[in-house]
């Protein structure tokens, strides 16, 4: 198992507060199963970040990749593995 911290900058705003139940209740069920390390919003609102547990680079982005956020455009994702 890795970490890796998924970086979601806010691209549209508008779509935040819409999607926003979605993509917590995504990110809850994952905690649920051991997947999501942390999570949180920037404090100055540009975005926020979320930290997978995987067993591969592959698992993590296909993860990340599935956040609502992320499918329906609302924040760009930069994945990258993280050490602790």
């Amino acid at each position: 198992m890795a970490y890796y911290a998924a970086i979601l900058d806010m691209i549209d705003e508008s779509k935040n507060q819409t999607y926003r139940p979605h993509h917590l209740e995504y990110l809850d069920k994952l905690k649920e199963q051991g997947k999501v390390y942390l999570k949180g919003p920037f404090k100055d609102g540009s975005g926020g970040m979320v930290i997978y547990i995987a067993d591969s680079f592959e698992e993590a982005e296909q993860l990340a990749k599935s956040d609502p956020y992320v499918v329906e455009g609302v924040r760009s994702l930069n994945l990258r593995e993280w050490g602790i």
